[in-house]
């Protein structure tokens, strides 16, 4: 299959899945990522492959249609960058097998000419046997990894939230939701829940963490800066953290942060790791970065001459940069936002970046 594989050329799975999406049948990040990943397996699986080259050009091919089908969503993208790095990782560990039956090995090799041994120069077209099999496997251990991955944050709660805090958050996360749930059985603390209307759902996270006998306050986004110097951390979620460190988050996590830094308040951001993405935000003009929806929840309509006047604007995500977050939590322990590229760096080969 070309790199520039038509609409035709992709696997009809994957075109009811954008559809799906589209049409809210998928929503939450955590969803979309296991069902793209379930996709993607499917297409290696049902695929017939002579080399790693072929079945990494299938996947590129399969990932760029979703990621320019779905470009908000950067986790599609990104589940296609973790599949071509496990089939690289194959690829090399059968070649090396391959290698070391042909010829002697010699045991004082050192670790750093393993270390830096050039894989760019690889061209995946030498055949190594089992090749599906190995990814297949090495896939199914993934999805492990993505399922605990909420569990593996939340067992990091009692880490950074200490009895008789003051934890601010917003809108409805359900990392957030399990990490304050978890610290919950073992500390006392107050929680306030920014609403963020008429999206962000934050009345149902206070209902939710009240049930938990938590006790919870929500309050409007006006009344943020008013409120943070009573708090001691801000803990929020985010749908995606940018290769820069910064975040593509809910809209009002700006205003938030910005109040936070203003009153000295740390900000961690809790973000499984399969949310990071190598992409910028190169302009704050690009249509790829924010969408926007009927204003009608933050505006009343009216037919009154002078609001027939006013554009209207209700963007769904605010981009946090770096220097005001302290903290990323992933379910493999806290990151400071400058190590996000040591993270990408293991998670994606460089030459899957751009898919």
């Amino acid at each position: 299959m070309k790199a520039d594989s038509s609409k035709e050329e992709v696997h009809p799975c994957f075109l009811r899945f954008v559809t799906d999406v589209k049409q809210g049948k998928y929503s939450g990040s955590s969803e979309i990522t296991s069902k793209t990943l379930d996709l993607l397996k499917q297409l290696i699986a049902d695929g017939e492959f002579s080399n790693a080259q072929g079945m990494m050009d299938t996947i590129r091919a399969h990932g760029r249609y979703l990621h320019k089908a779905l470009p908000l969503h950067a986790s599609v993208g990104n589940m296609a960058r973790r599949v071509l790095k496990i089939v690289r990782e194959e690829y090399a560990a059968g070649s090396k097998i391959i290698k070391n039956k042909s010829e002697e090995i010699d045991p004082q090799e050192s670790l750093h000419k393993i270390i830096t041994s050039v894989e760019s120069g690889e061209d995946y077209s030498s055949h190594v046997p089992d090749l599906k099999s190995g990814v297949l496997e090495h896939i199914s251990e993934f999805e492990m990894e993505l399922e605990t991955s909420i569990d593996n944050i939340a067992q990091q709660a009692q880490e950074h939230i200490h009895s008789n805090e003051i934890i601010l958050t917003l809108g409805m996360s359900h990392v957030v939701e399990s990490f304050l749930r978890k610290a919950a059985a073992h500390r006392k603390f107050d929680v306030i829940v920014v609403d963020c209307g008429p999206i962000g759902k934050g009345q149902q996270l206070a209902v939710s963490l009240a049930k938990s006998k938590i006790n919870t306050t929500i309050i409007g986004d006006r009344a943020i800066v008013g409120i943070m110097s009573r708090v001691n951390k801000v803990i929020i979620g985010t749908h995606t953290v940018m290769a820069n460190g910064g975040l593509r988050a809910l809209r009002s996590c700006h205003a938030v942060a910005l109040a936070a830094k203003h009153c000295s308040v740390p900000v961690f951001v809790l973000a499984p790791l399969y949310k990071l993405t190598p992409q910028y935000l190169c302009s704050y003009d690009q249509d790829g970065f924010n969408s926007y929806i009927a204003p009608d929840g933050v505006l009343d309509f009216s037919d009154h001459p002078t609001l027939s006047q006013i554009k209207r604007y209700c963007p769904v995500f605010d981009y946090v940069p770096p220097e005001l977050i302290t903290l990323f939590i992933s379910n493999t322990g806290g990151h400071a936002p400058s190590y996000v590229y040591r993270l990408l760096s293991e998670l994606y080969h460089p030459d899957d970046y751009e898919i």
